[in-house]
């Protein structure tokens, strides 16, 4: 090996060099993982399911990650059917899938749809939405006004202005009430996995001038008639599926109760922010790493970098509670990890990893405004100001 100037590794290992305490049990689930998805979500295979099945992965594929492994359900308490493991085991999971480029519902169901459930969810609404999730019945995606993801949680900007969802105004998402529920208009776009989700869980504007607030609402696809078009859209990484939603008169369930306090819900969007942060990480130290084993070389200096987003997200994904904003920061560094491995990929492979940071990036970054949003929230640029 030489030195760490951007020389050569000797070939590589199989494990990291700056390798996480692993108990027996997480390193069962990364060794069955990573088979599975060496046999059955490589390039070939995912760019069949993604171009050629409607949901844009393999059902079959998703079907042994959800009921064999108990993916979709690592994280959720096992009165609902999930394993109660916890955050990091679903960080674990999702490094071997993003090594693998692997497109499956995973990050849309168990990292953004179901936290919001567990939170907000009356017991009847948990009851029965969150067993089928664990199960791998019914997968989810969280849909917000126009290309807000990012701000609707969090991660990019303050998300408890209403602004992101309509305010009040044209555009974005309303809600009003109708005899048996709620009615929803409008539209959102760059919704993951929007086109084939069983569940929509929508964040609508209500209330008018007098009562203004952001609520989330549950939209089954099946059973919301002609109102709902969904539209697949081709974007810039084909195993993250994207759609565009239109509501034209929707009828929906409010999740949860109408909340005295209107930040309750931007608390719990926020919350699930840091979530997706982590694991969204945790997919892109993964891909970086398979970006780098495809290539001829190892550079000693970007090999660096991605441990250390690596060990950064592990940091994260045990920090109890809201924590400091390690999630973001883990994401904006992995993010940039992953950039810098694509350059160094086969000419044959590098667009696949580009493509899936550019459009993580579009969706949940950039890598800049991630980092000052977490200065703004930990008090940092105010610190320095002063």
């Amino acid at each position: 090996m030489e030195t760490a100037d951007g020389a050569d590794l000797a070939a590589s290992t199989e494990e990291p060099l700056t390798e996480e305490p692993l108990t027996e049990e997480q390193r069962e689930i990364r060794r069955t993982l990573r088979k599975l998805l060496a046999r059955h979500a490589g390039p070939p295979a995912a760019r069949t399911a993604t171009a050629t099945t409607p949901e844009g992965y393999d059902p079959a594929l998703w079907a042994r990650m959800s009921g064999e492994l108990g993916l979709a359900g690592l994280a959720l308490p096992e009165e609902y059917g999930g394993t109660g493991r916890g955050l990091p085991e679903l960080a674990l999971a999702c490094e071997e899938t993003g090594r693998a480029l692997a497109s499956s519902p995973l990050l849309a169901t168990s990292a953004l749809t179901a936290p919001l459930i567990a939170a907000l969810g009356t017991p009847a609404q948990r009851a029965e939405l969150l067993p089928r999730i664990a199960g791998g019945r019914l997968t989810c995606a969280l849909a917000v006004p126009g290309g807000s993801l990012a701000h609707a949680l969090g991660l990019t900007g303050d998300n408890t202005t209403g602004a992101w969802s309509g305010d009040g105004r044209a555009g974005g998402v309303q809600a009003r009430p109708a005899p048996d529920g709620w009615l929803l208009y409008g539209e959102a776009e760059q919704v993951l996995d929007g086109h084939s989700a069983g569940l929509l869980l929508v964040a609508a504007h209500t209330g008018g001038f007098a009562r203004s607030r952001t609520l989330l609402y549950l939209v089954t696809a099946g059973d919301a008639g002609p109102g709902l078009v969904r539209t697949r859209r081709t974007g810039l990484d084909p195993t993250r599926p994207q759609a565009g939603v239109q509501l034209r008169d929707v009828r929906a369930e409010l999740l949860g109760e109408d909340p005295e306090d209107p930040a309750d819900v931007t608390r719990a969007l926020a919350a699930a922010g840091r979530t997706a942060a982590v694991l969204l990480a945790a997919e892109a130290t993964g891909a970086a790493r398979g970006a780098l084993d495809a290539g001829e070389r190892r550079l000693a200096e970007l090999y660096a970098r991605i441990e250390a987003a690596r060990t950064l997200t592990y940091c994260a994904a045990r920090e109890p509670g809201p924590g400091p904003e390690g999630g973001p920061l883990a994401l904006a560094q992995a993010l940039e990890a992953l950039r810098a491995a694509a350059g160094e990929a086969p000419e044959r492979d590098a667009p696949r990893y580009a493509g899936r940071a550019a459009a993580d990036e579009l969706l949940f970054g950039p890598a800049g405004r991630l980092r000052a949003r977490a200065a703004e929230r930990t008090g940092l640029l105010r610190g320095a100001a002063a």
